[in-house]
């Protein structure tokens, strides 16, 4: 059987496959620890799982529209205005089968071939392998570690040309944690209205900044920007609901109408219930999500701190996010065994029974990532694994 150009071309994710290894291993009776996926080890605040049960009860169990319930969609209208000072209407709203979902849904609706999108790097992986799938370009411009891993407005005016149809934004990133300030946004927003091209904003960790700094959303900062900027968001990393598949994105009503009429012909509604537990999410309580983020920013302290003292390995502290970006450069080149973090990472799961995702995947190959969204016991014993395999390779 002959498969099509478009799923040949596709990369494998290596977080899927960094985890589905350590898994694999684990099941074969191995002490595995895995500091590769991207979810929080909290399980779904309680006020959350009960609007689930109630809405089962109340036999909320059948098909939606495929853009959302009204209900959901005021509810994440209410968490714009709240949070970001952004008024929305509900035909500027759609709901979709996680974010993941809705930046398909964007790049599908958005892009022609051979149209260009700009995307930073460090960036996650499945931004690259939407835009292919939509026959766009991916155009990668270089965050520089020294800058913070972010890109200067001059970049990104050097990036454009006339194929360029938008730029795509993670603020807080993953892989790096990094937080683009409402200064550096400004300037960014001026180069894209000037050259009128669309700001994909992914906004999914928004909630999850450790310091003073705060999250801005570019729609926020002019009219100008507000018409030409689609956030994508969800309730997966913030409320610890990655599995039940709950994004959503707000922006111009004829691009989200497109975008709606996508899911008319593939995924139809997001699971019934997932709304409604969605629902309770965005309009209840946010202590739960307090509690966390306090752990998270522990847990990043202590391994920001702990990787500096690992001899070759140099990591800045992430501003927000679960991940920390460790530049190992310096530990391979002394190893004189590993020259890129992928054969690094590979070793490292085997011998020393840690998994992490190596740089390659990110655009980088001098790093590693590591989640630190999972217990402090877990990450004292893996950063002491890592320490000692780094030393035997020295």
């Amino acid at each position: 059987m002959k498969l099509s150009k478009r799923v040949q071309q596709l990369a494998p994710s290596p977080t899927l496959a960094i985890t589905a290894k350590a898994k694999a291993l684990k099941q074969a009776g191995h002490d595995v620890i895995g500091l590769g996926a991207g979810e929080p080890d909290f399980n779904t605040p309680v006020h959350i799982l009960k609007a689930a049960e109630e809405a089962m009860h109340k036999g909320y169990t059948k098909y939606t529209p495929s853009s959302g319930i009204v209900e959901l969609k005021q509810a994440i209208i209410e968490k714009f205005e709240r949070d970001n000072g952004l008024t929305y209407e509900a035909n500027q709203i759609i709901v979709t089968v996680g974010a993941k979902h809705a930046l398909y849904n964007l790049f599908q609706a958005l892009l022609d071939e051979g149209d260009e999108v700009i995307i930073p790097a460090p960036y996650w992986v499945s931004y690259i392998e939407q835009v292919k799938l939509a026959d766009g370009v991916p155009v990668i411009v270089d965050g520089k570690e020294e800058n913070q891993f972010k890109i200067t407005p001059a970049q990104l005016e050097a990036a454009i040309n006339d194929r360029t149809k938008a730029l795509l934004l993670n603020s807080p990133s993953n892989p790096t944690g990094m937080l683009y300030t409402e200064e550096e946004l400004r300037a960014i927003g001026e180069v894209c209205v000037k050259h009128d091209i669309l700001v994909v904003s992914d906004e999914i960790y928004e909630h999850l900044i450790y310091g003073d700094e705060k999250h801005v959303s570019m729609a926020s900062l002019s009219p100008e920007l507000y018409e030409r900027t689609v956030i994508i968001n969800g309730v997966s990393k913030t409320y610890s609901m990655t599995g039940w598949r709950i994004g959503y994105a707000a922006g111009p009503a004829e691009l989200i109408k497109a975008m709606s009429g996508l899911s008319d012909h593939s995924t139809s509604n997001p699971t019934s219930i997932a709304q409604y537990a969605a629902i309770a999410a965005l309009g209840g309580t946010h202590e739960p999500v307090a509690e966390m983020k306090q752990a998270f920013k522990e847990r990043r302290d202590y391994v920001v701190k702990r990787v500096n003292e690992i001899p070759g390995f140099h990591c800045q502290t992430p501003a927000g996010a679960f991940y920390a970006f460790i530049n190992i450069r310096e530990a391979l080149n002394q190893s004189g065994k590993y020259t890129t973090p992928d054969e690094w990472s590979a070793a490292l799961l085997e011998e020393g029974m840690v998994a992490v995702v190596p740089g390659s995947g990110f655009g980088s190959n001098d790093h590693i990532r590591i989640s630190y969204a999972t217990s402090m016991e877990q990450l004292e014993k893996a950063l002491e694994r890592i320490e000692k395999f780094v030393k035997k390779n020295a």
